[in-house]
C-alpha cells in the first residue's frame, strides 16, 4: 500500500479470524525471494507469522545474495549540536528546555575540538544530532543563534558541518524535519542525511499517544521530507522505532511506506530498526520494551520487504545480547559507533567495544568492516555534491560516473 500523503489507517492486532485469512507464509516468502514487490497485507503476514525460524532463514538467505557475510559500521563522533527541541515526545531524554541545567548548545570551538579528537581516534563520520527547530519555541535560543552570527539552527548546522569537514570528517546530519530549501543548503556539506520515520500511523499523534505534543512527528510531514530528499538526490537514512505504542501491523505498514518512497527515488541508503528503551525519567517509564523476538521479526520483515540490496541496521548498544540473533534476522550494518562520545539519545547504553563486536560477528560467520557515512553504492557524481569530492578522496572513496 503506497503512502497517500494523508496518513494511513491504524491497523490493529490481528484477530484469529484475520490470521486465518492471511496470505500463506510460504507463498509470501517465495514472492519476496523471487524479487517481487510485497503488498502491505503480505508484510503484515510476515511480521505476525507463527514460524519465526522460517522467516529468519529466508531473510538471512536474501541478505547473503547481495551483501554476503560482511557486516559494517561507521566510526563516528556524535555531535549533539543542541538538545533544545520544540517537540515533547513521551519517550525522549535528549530534549531539554533552555532553563534545564543539562541544556546545551555546542560552540564552534567545541565542534572543532570534538571533531579533531574523533579523527585522531579513527572516526570518519560526524553525526550532527539535534532537536527540532528550537528557535520556534525559545526566545533564549534565538539570542544564542544571533550571537553565533546566524538566524536559524540549520544555518548553524551548516557551519558545524564545515568545521567537522575541516578536521577530516564526513558529516551526516539528523536535524529533525527540514524543508526542501534547508536540505538543499546542507547537501554540499553532508555525505548523507537522515530522519527516522518512526511510524506511519497518525494514531500516535492523538491524545495519549507518544507524539501528542510533537508536531514534527506528524507522519505526513516526515514522509514529505523523505520524498524531497529523494528529489534532491541525497543519500538518506530512515527507519522505524519499535515500542512507542504502535501495533505490529503498523510496523509493517511503515516499512511499506519506506519501500515505496525508495522505489521512486532510490535514495534510501539504509533503514534502521530501533527499539524503544524505557528510562525512569521519561513519561513512558513503565512502558514495555520490545523484546528480542519483536526486533527479530521486524528486522526480518524489513529485509523481505526492502530486498537484498537495502542496508538494514539495528543499533548494537540497545540490544547487546542479541548480536547473533540480529545477524541471523538479516541485518548487514550496525550503524555508527563512537570511540569518543556517548549515545546522547540513549546515554545509559554504552557503545560496544569494536574488538568484542568483531569477535562475536566472526563466531557467527561474519566479517566486521568499517564504512563511511555514505555507502559505496552512492559514491558517484549523481549522489555526491562537487564540494564533497575532496573530502571523499581523502578517505579513498573514488567517485563513479553517476546514475543513468
Amino acid at each position: 500500500m503506497a503512502y497517500n500523503g494523508a496518513g494511513m489507517p491504524a491497523p490493529q492486532i490481528a484477530s484469529d479470524s484475520q490470521r486465518a485469512h492471511r496470505p500463506p507464509l510460504r507463498a509470501v516468502i517465495d514472492r519476496a525471494m523471487a524479487g517481487e514487490c510485497l503488498t502491505a497485507d503480505e508484510a503484515v503476514a510476515l511480521i505476525e507469522c507463527d514460524d519465526l525460524d522460517l522467516l529468519l532463514d529466508a531473510a538471512g538467505e536474501l541478505r547473503d545474495r547481495v551483501k554476503g557475510r560482511d557486516v559494517t559500521y561507521s566510526p563516528k563522533v556524535f555531535l549533539p549540536v543542541t538538545n533544545l527541541c520544540r517537540d515533547r515526545c513521551t519517550y525522549c531524554t535528549f530534549r531539554k528546555d533552555p532553563w534545564d541545567p543539562d541544556a546545551w548548545t555546542m560552540m564552534p570551538h567545541e565542534i572543532t575540538d570534538w571533531s579533531r579528537r574523533g579523527q585522531a581516534l579513527g572516526c570518519k563520520e560526524a553525526l550532527m544530532c539535534l532537536g527540532d527547530k528550537p528557535e520556534v519555541a525559545f526566545k533564549e535560543y534565538r539570542e544564542t543563534l544571533k550571537s553565533l552570527g546566524v538566524r536559524t539552527t540549520i544555518e548553524y548546522v551548516y557551519k558545524a558541518c564545515e568545521l567537522a569537514m575541516a578536521e577530516g570528517l564526513l558529516p551526516h546530519t539528523n536535524a529533525g524535519v527540514m524543508t526542501y530549501a534547508e536540505m538543499e543548503m546542507l547537501r554540499p556539506v553532508n555525505a548523507s542525511m537522515g530522519l527516522m520515520l518512526e511510524d506511519i500511523s497518525t494514531r500516535l499523534r492523538k491524545r495519549g499517544g507518544a507524539h501528542q505534543w510533537a508536531p514534527d512527528k506528524e507522519p505526513a510531514r516526515r514522509m514529505r521530507m523523505l520524498e524531497e530528499a529523494g528529489r534532491l538526490r541525497i543519500p538518506f537514512t530512515t527507519g522505524i522505532l519499535l515500542g512507542i505504542g504502535e501495533t505490529t501491523a503498523e510496523r509493517a505498514h511503515s516499512l511499506i511506506a519506506i519501500r515505496d518512497v525508495h522505489q521512486r527515488y532510490g535514495h534510501i541508503q539504509e533503514v534502521i530498526i530501533q527499539n524503544f528503551r524505557a528510562k525512569p525519567e521519561i513519561a513512558m517509564a513503565d512502558a514495555p520494551e520490545p523484546d528480542a523476538m519483536d526486533m527479530a521479526r521486524a528486522i526480518a520483515t524489513a529485509r523481505m520487504v526492502l530486498g537484498p540490496k537495502m542496508n538494514v541496521q539495528a543499533p548494537p548498544n540497545l540490544s547487546p545480547n542479541e548480536i547473533e540473533l540480529f545477524l541471523a534476522a538479516g541485518i548487514n550494518d550496525w550503524g555508527g559507533i563512537s570511540p569518543l562520545s556517548k549515545d546522547y539519545v540513549n546515554p545509559e547504553a554504552p557503545w560496544p567495544h569494536i574488538e568484542r563486536l568483531s569477535e562475536r560477528c566472526a563466531r557467527a560467520g561474519f566479517d566486521l568492516r568499517e564504512r563511511l557515512a555514505i555507502y559505496p553504492e552512492y559514491v558517484d557524481d549523481y549522489w555526491v555534491d562537487p564540494k564533497l569530492r575532496p573530502a571523499l578522496s581523502r578517505h579513498g572513496a573514488e567517485l563513479g560516473g553517476g546514475a543513468s
